[in-house]
């Protein structure tokens, strides 16, 4: 890891276990929780081939994962955006249920938080209605005690008001809460909303780009990633 490791054998008890590391444990939703990465960029590439007639690399779909979808459209054009997103979301909506999936272990870890105690929470840059789209797909809307989408708190990432957002309706301080993603808006939103910023790399962005925004964590694995949060 190049952000900081933490000595996991610190506070274990007799059962060989260290209690939770923390009160609640925040995810990011694409990329983190969910495998949508391939879905992700054929919707951003079949969006701009319709409207702007031009093929679009996957460097140039993911630059800007992490924020709402409207936001991303403006950055390619300004002008067509409200037709980009439209063509983004019928045929992102049309293919999702064929090629979204839960990522391996990510379902274990979330029910390991539940029964420890820990308070789960959700904050992603999509709309309410492809939340519940991913909710529906895969089963884990029940773990999740807070939910904020795209648009419902007075920022989106990376303004660290929609995780603080979800933590006052969880009732936990920033001081004991993570925020686990992908991207670096979910780094940048949860350093600048002072809780742990825990980067992991099995979703769009490199090692190298998350490690430049300088996360208290950089995880590889779920299973490093179970470990660490104590559960």
């Amino acid at each position: 890891m190049t952000a900081p490791e933490m000595d996991l054998g610190a506070g274990r008890g007799a059962a060989g276990r260290r209690a939770p590391v923390y009160q609640a444990v925040v995810f990011d939703l694409d990329g983190t929780v969910v495998d949508s990465v391939e879905l992700i960029i054929v919707s951003f590439q079949h969006a701009i081939r319709e409207v702007l007639g031009r093929e679009l690399s996957r460097e140039e779909a993911i630059a800007w994962v992490g924020m709402p979808l409207r936001e991303q459209m403006e950055r390619f054009s300004p002008d067509h955006a409200d037709e980009l997103v439209e063509v983004y979301r019928e045929f992102n909506h049309r293919e999702h249920d064929r090629m979204l999936t839960l990522y391996e272990g990510i379902e274990d870890l979330l029910h390991r938080l539940r029964k420890a105690g820990v308070k789960v929470g959700l904050v992603t840059s999509k709309s309410r209605f492809t939340t519940q789209m991913a909710f529906d797909l895969t089963g884990i809307e029940t773990y999740f005690a807070a939910t904020i989408c795209a648009g419902e708190a007075s920022g989106n990432k990376p303004d660290p008001d929609p995780i603080l957002a979800c933590l006052a309706q969880l009732g936990v301080a920033p001081s004991m809460a993570a925020y686990v993603g992908d991207s670096p808006s979910d780094i940048q939103a949860a350093l600048a909303a002072n809780v742990t910023a825990i980067a992991v790399t099995w979703g769009v962005f490199t090692e190298q780009r998350l490690a430049a925004e300088k996360p208290d964590m950089l995880v590889h694995t779920i299973p490093v990633l179970t470990e660490y949060l104590g559960v």
